[in-house]
This record gives structure tokens, C-alpha cells and sequence, in this order.
């Protein structure tokens, strides 16, 4: 019997190993890895966005931040840019920094095995061919990471970031006001702010609250002395 419980033991544990990054999608988590959260420098905050590029939104967050004098970090998923590698050139000429989100939005702890390395590596290959520049970071779909997303970002050179705070603005029922009210008491220096830029993976149309929620973001990190901008100026 001993053995039994032993071998069955002993045959869990590569599938604890597996899942076990997957905790860090979990806020109490996520504080106690700070590198992994995006905890940045005090006087700044990070904005990112998630899931673009799209032709019918990025193009209007792109806008808002040139009015805004703001650069940002998109990280974008391979299917996406592959359908619009002309608006993924724009995102970095516009000073943006791309990062790699996957090719698919799929759960890394449901996937196939050798898939989420797979699709790592061909939308790092991808982002590097249409921006002209490697990718330095990586956020997995829904935030959840496995030991294979682990070591696929680390053969890759990309550094994983999930985020501090987001505005919950993939809803039916968001709002630039629910999503400012969401995210407003992560809006302190050291922050990763989580945002969408398009609705590939969200409600119709959610887009439109952090869009419409962006410029008083941005000026409420302004007016508390903080400097916004994307991850690279961020990290330490």
C-alpha cells in the first residue's frame, strides 16, 4: 500500500511542477513576486495593453497616446500581428514598445504539450521580423504560466510580466468610469497597469471603456509626481 501511495505520489509530481507557476495569476501571490508582477520603479508606472494589434481600435489608443505624450507596451498576440503586421510597424514607430502575448489566447495549463512553447517562439520570430527588434516580454493569455511557459520564455530571452492592477475592462458591462474606479487604488509609483486595445478576446466593444478611462489614468499618475510609460523604462 505504502508503495502504492509513493508511486502515485511520485507520478504527481511532474504535474504539480506543471502547474504550480499558475498560482502567480492569483493577486495574494502575485505580491509576494514582485519581479513577476511588474513592480517597477517608484516614480513610475507601466501601462500595457493586451491582445492587438486591431485595425478597428489600436489605431485610436495610438491617437490618445500621442495626445497624451505617453509611450505604452502592447503585448500582442501572433495571430493578431499576423493579420496586421502594417499596424504592429506603426505601434513601433510610434515609440511603443511590442511584446510577445502568445499566438492564441490559450490557458497554458490546458494546452497541449510543447503548443505554448511552440507559439512563444514563433510570435517572438514574428514581433522581431515586422518591429525590426527583439522582443524583451512576455505575458501569458489570462496570466496564467506553466513550468513549460517558464522555460519557453526564458530559451526565448523574454522576461514574463502579468501586472499589479488591472481596470477590468473586458466586460459587457465596463465603463471608463468602472474601469478609473477599478484600477484607481493600484495607481502608485511601482505600478503595471493591465489594459486591452481591442476585443478579440473580450465583450464586443470593451475597448472603448479603457480607451475612454486613459486620459484621466494618465493624469492622476501625473498629478501624484509619477512618470507613465512602457516596461523598458520601468524595471529595474
Amino acid at each position: 500500500m505504502r508503495r502504492r501511495v509513493a508511486a502515485a505520489g511520485a507520478a504527481l509530481l511532474p504535474v504539480a511542477a506543471h502547474v504550480a507557476p499558475g498560482a502567480a495569476w492569483l493577486p495574494a501571490v502575485r505580491r509576494l513576486l514582485p519581479a513577476l508582477a511588474g513592480e517597477g520603479r517608484p516614480g513610475h508606472v507601466a501601462l500595457t495593453f493586451d491582445d492587438g494589434p486591431d485595425p478597428r481600435s489600436t489605431p485610436l489608443f495610438l491617437d490618445e497616446l500621442a495626445r497624451l505624450g505617453c509611450r505604452a507596451t502592447f503585448f500582442m498576440l501572433g495571430e493578431m500581428l499576423d493579420r496586421h503586421p502594417g499596424l504592429g510597424r506603426s505601434v513601433a514607430r510610434a515609440g511603443h514598445e511590442v511584446a510577445v502575448h502568445g499566438w492564441h489566447h490559450v490557458n497554458a495549463l490546458v494546452a497541449r504539450p510543447g503548443r505554448v512553447a511552440a507559439e512563444m517562439g514563433r510570435a517572438a520570430r514574428l514581433v522581431a521580423e515586422v518591429t525590426g527588434a527583439r522582443p524583451a516580454w512576455y505575458r501569458p493569455p489570462y496570466g496564467v504560466l506553466s513550468a513549460e511557459a517558464l522555460l519557453a520564455a526564458w530559451r526565448h530571452r523574454l522576461r514574463p510580466v502579468l501586472w499589479t492592477a488591472w481596470g477590468e475592462d473586458w466586460t459587457r458591462r465596463a465603463t471608463p468610469e468602472s474601469v478609473l474606479r477599478t484600477l484607481a487604488p493600484g495607481l502608485r509609483g511601482g505600478a503595471t497597469l493591465l489594459l486591452h486595445d481591442c476585443d478579440h478576446t473580450s465583450a464586443p466593444g470593451s475597448w472603448r471603456s479603457a480607451l475612454g478611462a486613459l486620459p484621466e489614468v494618465v493624469g492622476r499618475c501625473r498629478a501624484a509626481g509619477l512618470r507613465i510609460g512602457p516596461l523598458g523604462a520601468h524595471l529595474l
